[in-house]
């Protein structure tokens, strides 16, 4: 049984037919045929672009949804058939992660010759015994893969040095390179061109674009525009570093800090353009990572359970059942019933919940200018209170 609400730009692809192009104000997402094929249909993640949106299944299918499409009345199945574990979607990629630890892709960089076709890119790996991936992450327009054996590689447009080497020698990789070992997570954003590793010590360690100090370096390599190799981010808030999530000029890590009430907390930097950084009084870029600070944040029993960014916005999920958004709302992205943009936090009304009594099972995914929330017992996406 599903449960998608779903807001913003209904474009890219049209994902409603009989819906306007802009939709300000949560509505029902539903496929079609959902009560014939209701154990199918159950939903483990959503992943959304700039062009396309995949949803994946408890089953282990997964549709797309494509910009070429007119409605959403003729979605194409992944024709993948091995058991599908993880989607993810760039500007101009996907990719999709297998219960045997292979990963498929697509794109422009991946597949020059056909990028409409997904191929095996866990099977280019030189070192074989490096092949299983146990997590992927899209960036704009390159794919992240972290490997059973905590090694990192990427594969894709390097044109901002988001893999570590030079730009200007190495601008497209076309077979997987390894960036760096002994890493825990990755972290980017489906318009992000920067990319943050973190290795089982908490160091974090990033590079690629930094025009607007979205690496979060400090004031003090505030004139580095690209990092073409890998550097230690230095000052990270105290606490354990929950989540990292990049939008094109901003990021925002989610800290957890269990003597400290509420226990998570939110930091962003980057540029104030449209004020993704959630803070009313910037006006300039934030060099490294600050608290966004709100009385929506101080309420020790009431803690972040999901966030997800998209390119100019951010939307918030907390345990008390507060849908929390700001940033760009060109597209009513921020469900706010308008096209306003908000310059700091301000909580939502949410529609009523069919399973509301277990929040914590509910899931954000923002794509370029949309976004869903659903629910999915099946795909913890951030580790539950």
């Amino acid at each position: 049984m599903n449960e998608i609400l779903f807001f913003g730009a209904n474009q890219s692809p049209k994902l409603f037919k009989n819906e306007p192009n802009i939709i300000t104000k949560p509505i029902q997402f539903k496929f079609e045929n959902e009560n014939e094929n209701e154990n199918e249909k159950q939903i483990k993640k959503i992943s959304s672009g700039t062009y396309s949106t995949i949803f994946l299944f408890k089953n282990g299918k997964a549709i797309e949804y494509l910009n070429e499409n007119d409605s959403k009345q003729n979605p194409q199945k992944i024709q993948i058939e091995e058991n599908i574990q993880k989607v993810t979607v760039g500007f101009e990629n996907e990719a999709i992660l297998t219960k045997e630890g292979n990963v498929f892709a697509k794109g422009e960089d991946i597949n020059p010759n056909n990028p409409n076709e997904f191929i095996n890119i866990s099977s280019l790996i030189e070192d074989k015994n490096d092949r299983i991936i146990q997590d992927i992450v899209s960036g704009a327009s390159s794919i992240y893969l972290l490997t059973s054996n905590q090694n990192v590689y990427g594969i894709g447009s390097n044109d901002y040095g988001q893999f570590g080497v030079d730009s200007k020698t190495l601008e497209i990789i076309k077979k997987p390179i390894l960036m760096m070992k002994n890493v825990s997570k990755i972290f980017s954003g489906n318009s992000s061109n920067c990319v943050f590793l973190l290795n089982s010590n908490q160091e974090l360690f990033g590079c690629g674009d930094n025009y607007s100090a979205q690496l979060g370096l400090g004031k003090s390599r505030k004139e580095e525009t690209e990092m073409n190799e890998l550097t230690k981010i230095q000052n990270i808030p105290k606490g354990k570093i929950i989540d990292i999530q990049c939008g094109n000029f901003y990021s925002i890590m989610l800290i957890e800090n269990e003597n400290e009430n509420p226990k998570r907390k939110l930091y962003s930097c980057g540029d104030y353009r449209f004020n993704g950084l959630g803070k009313e009084k910037e006006k300039e870029n934030t060099y490294e990572f600050t608290e966004i600070k709100s009385s929506l944040f101080e309420n020790e029993n009431d803690n972040i359970i999901d966030f997800s960014v998209g390119v100019y916005h951010t939307l918030i999920l907390t345990s008390n059942s507060k849908l929390i958004v700001f940033g760009n709302n060109s597209n009513g992205q921020l469900g706010t019933g308008d096209i306003n943009n908000q310059l700091i936090p301000i909580q939502i009304e949410l529609p009523k919940l069919r399973f509301n009594e277990d929040i914590s099972n509910y899931h954000i995914s923002c794509g370029d200018d949309k976004l869903f929330l659903y629910y999915s017992p099946f795909f913890p996406i951030l580790k539950k209170i």
